[in-house]
């Protein structure tokens, strides 16, 4: 049976220079293709494998379309369902179920997809400093994404550690509105997160957060928009701003 990554493997990549973190991220995702999949299924299209991970790199923290995925390859649905549900098993891609159909009809039904170990996704959209430093839109709009896989990555591994897992979920409407990770714990309280990829965290980030907290009234503990500055503080009745780092570092 196959297991997550260690974590000592993934820390020595870090430890390691650009060049050699790249290929060692390279030969990661080699690795799982070429020996680990042929342990689960005999692929025939080891190449449309590799190339389905780095279209869903593309889409990661996005709502999952599988027919433009399949449509962007050349492949059938199926065949395409079949892969990803490969990638999952190797760890590889995960699916976050839609959250709250039974709140409001408006809901999405579909999940979003997060690439397992943002670094891998990072290789795979060649997302390097330099490109970051360009500040192209579409750039800032891939880091984003990053950021959010990264944050609900981190968010899915703690919620793993408790005694009681809750069941977690996106929340996205046809109106606009979406909380990027919604946690809901067996009495059916309910934790809701927005991540923001910027030091600020603006009124309008909380729309969001704000409609699930007024739908839900006291089944809502608390909403926490995740951001890239250095304080925490009350933005208002159970909605709060968080430094990202709080997910792995103590409050000082």
């Amino acid at each position: 049976m196959l297991s997550p990554p260690e974590a000592p493997a993934v820390l020595l990549a870090l430890r390691r220079c650009v060049a050699v973190r790249n290929r060692w991220f390279d030969d990661d995702v080699r690795t799982s293709i070429e020996r680990d999949a042929a342990e689960l299924a005999r692929i025939g299209e080891r190449q449309a494998l590799a190339d389905l991970l780095g279209r869903v790199a593309g889409q990661t923290a996005q709502v999952l379309n599988t027919t433009r995925v399949a449509d962007g390859l050349q492949l059938a649905r199926k065949t395409v369902d079949g892969y990803l549900r490969l990638l999952e098993d190797l760890f590889l891609v995960a699916r976050l179920p839609a959250w709250g159909r039974t709140l409001s009809a408006r809901a999405t039904a579909r999940p979003k997809i997060h690439v397992v170990d943002s670094g891998i996704a990072t290789r795979l959209l060649r997302l390097a400093p330099d490109k970051l430093a360009s500040l192209d839109p579409a750039v800032l709009t891939d880091f984003g994404h990053l950021v959010e896989t990264f944050a609900v990555g981190e968010l899915r591994k703690q919620a793993s550690w408790l005694d009681d897992a809750p069941a977690l979920g996106h929340w996205r409407t046809s109106d606009g509105d979406e909380v990027d990770l919604v946690v809901e714990v067996d009495d059916g309280r309910v934790l809701g997160f927005e991540v923001k990829a910027g030091e600020r965290v603006s009124n309008a980030d909380f729309r969001g957060l704000r409609k699930l907290r007024d739908l839900l009234g006291e089944r809502f503990i608390a909403g926490v928009a995740l951001s890239l500055g250095s304080r925490s503080y009350t933005y208002e009745d159970r909605l709060h701003v968080m430094p990202l780092d709080r997910l792995w570092r103590a409050n000082a």
